[in-house]
């Protein structure tokens, strides 16, 4: 159901890889809600994924840029205000990468050049792209940045390895660098703090599927879906929430505020 709450709204969306993904997702919506956007990801993941699909689905264009480098983002915010006519509503980011996970290397033995690689992308590259666009006067004035994170910031999934901390990492950009952007351009900035969900990323976190059961059992309202993330990414992004920032919104079902369930304990009980 479409309200036309983005109509008129611009912006970008970093990490539409698959149909799977949470900003793929997003996008559709941000479109069916009347906003117009640029779709953005790495080289490597483009080939790697449907993106072009996509774009032509929600008539956007493509501009690829490694989030990591301040030459492809100054080149992705340029371009992006050129076409789409001036400066941004929203920017989406939903990136995240641990090499470590990909190659199975345990918490306890850590490769240091991979756990770099993996915060460069997952959390440093947040800072790099709000840098870019508030020294480029990129955004306009209650404008909503949003990047997606997990609980695992908070609470340890052993499995989930250094991505832990890498989303840690990201939520403290979103606060520190949220308050700047939102005391000189009146400009919101937010994390929202997912619902495991089976995306092409997450599916590469050894016992994924155990998270999710998990949470599901957990949560009082069950898993959040990628489409029901876009649902609640299409509210910051528009009007109704211009007050709202700084903030980590838990969209879990209720998981976030849990000891346990029932669902959970009866389990437990069922195994003795």
């Amino acid at each position: 159901m479409s309200y036309n709450l983005l109509k008129g709204k611009r912006g970008i969306i970093f990490g539409a890889l698959d149909e799977n993904s949470i900003a793929w997702k997003t996008a559709e919506r941000v479109f069916e809600e009347g906003g117009t956007f640029v779709l953005t990801n790495a080289p490597v993941a483009m080939r790697m994924g449907a993106i072009k699909e996509l774009a032509e689905k929600t008539n956007s264009q493509i501009i690829p840029a490694d989030a990591t480098s301040l030459e492809d983002l100054e080149n992705l915010v340029e371009k992006s205000t050129e076409i789409l006519g001036g400066k941004l509503d929203f920017v989406l980011h939903s990136i995240g990468m641990s090499v470590n996970v990909r190659k199975g290397r345990h918490y306890t033995d850590l490769n240091y050049d991979w756990s770099e690689k993996g915060w460069d992308v997952s959390a440093l590259s947040f800072h790099k792209t709000m840098q870019t666009l508030y020294k480029k006067e990129a955004m306009n004035e209650w404008g909503s940045i949003v990047a997606l994170t997990y609980i695992a910031a908070q609470r340890v999934f052993p499995d989930y390895n250094d991505m832990a901390d890498n989303k840690a990492y990201l939520e403290s950009i979103a606060r520190s660098f949220g308050y700047f952007f939102g005391r000189d351009k009146k400009v919101r900035v937010n994390t929202i703090s997912q619902s495991p969900t089976p995306t092409t990323a997450g599916k590469g976190v050894k016992g994924f599927d155990g998270f999710i059961e998990y949470a599901d059992k957990m949560s009082p309202l069950g898993n959040a879906s990628a489409d029901e993330c876009a649902d609640y990414t299409i509210t910051l992004f528009s009007d109704l929430t211009k007050k709202v920032t700084l903030q980590n919104l838990y969209h879990d079902g209720g998981f976030s505020n849990m000891g346990v369930s029932q669902m959970v304990m009866e389990k437990f009980v069922d195994e003795e």
